[in-house]
């Protein structure tokens, strides 16, 4: 098994990348940023790279999604509460991050979502795990 997960994200301006996601709490690790990445602490063992557009094209041979444009992934983030979620996606709002959806609120599940400032999708929900109905 996986003991550690990286999520590897094209932005086009390192710098405002770090300080957007900054505004909603994120904490990077130095050991891993240069002019080029940083690494985003999601969890104790979530991390997401943030890559500038030419080095992560190094990785790839394929064209880089404009995600300004297109949708290849939606990140989702699972918080503590419903006041968490609106708390994460009002702060995104006050970066720069605009909201392409609407909330949803299915009484078990609330979930919003923002859109960041290079065009990727985050999701941020929470799980009302003692509403859930138990099946066998």
């Amino acid at each position: 098994m996986a003991t550690n997960m990286f999520v590897n994200l094209p932005v086009r301006n390192l710098d405002k990348s770090i300080s957007f996601f900054t505004k909603l709490g994120f904490r990077f690790n130095n050991s891993f940023t240069d002019d080029k990445a940083t690494c985003m602490v999601i969890a104790g063992n979530i991390f997401v790279m943030l890559l500038v557009k030419e080095y992560f094209q190094t990785f790839i041979s394929k064209e880089i999604a404009d995600a300004k444009h297109s949708t290849e992934v939606i990140i989702t983030l699972s918080v503590e509460s419903k006041e968490r979620v609106d708390e994460m996606v009002s702060r995104a709002v006050q970066a720069g991050a605009t909201t392409p959806n609407d909330k949803q609120d299915h009484g078990w599940m609330y979930g919003h979502g923002f859109q960041d400032l290079d065009g990727h999708l985050w999701a941020v929900m929470h799980i009302d795990e003692s509403s859930l109905q138990q099946t066998d």
